[in-house]
């Protein structure tokens, strides 16, 4: 049995980044059985975290509470991450690495025809996108 003198949070490292921190506070409270048993828990967490980040977007002058369910949602999704044994700093330095791969191509594919990028519709650079996505994908 553990009784509690103190917070077991206590025990974190709040030096750590953010996501780290994250992944510390929810190794700590698992330690006494405040985890999901299963990863299909974990996922359903984060589609709920997204509905209510959805609502308070639907919501005018909400900058607060927006801020707190972006915070739920990252945090939700740090969580799948350490179920997941994937460091969340490293997952997100991958991300920014993907991107900014894949939007250098995209703007080589515009460079090499000679025409501006402000001139490109959304949809026309979701289709170069989608184009560089596969290569890069593939090249992996």
């Amino acid at each position: 049995m553990i009784v509690l003198k103190k917070s077991l949070l206590k025990q974190a490292d709040k030096t750590l980044p953010e996501l780290n921190y994250a992944v510390e506070l929810q190794r700590l409270a698992a330690e006494v059985g405040f985890d999901w048993p299963d990863i299909q828990g974990v996922i359903s967490k984060i589609h709920e975290e997204i509905d209510e980040v959805t609502a308070e977007i639907n919501t005018p002058n909400n900058q607060a509470r927006l801020l707190d369910e972006m915070g739920d949602l990252l945090f939700a999704c740090t969580n799948l991450a350490r179920h997941l044994n994937i460091d969340p700093e490293q997952a997100l330095h991958a991300g920014n690495q993907n991107f900014y791969q894949r939007f250098s191509m995209l703007e080589d594919i515009i460079r090499e025809n000679n025409q501006d990028i402000n001139k490109y519709s959304l949809q026309e650079l979701e289709h170069i996108w989608n184009e560089v996505k596969k290569k890069n994908i593939s090249s992996k």
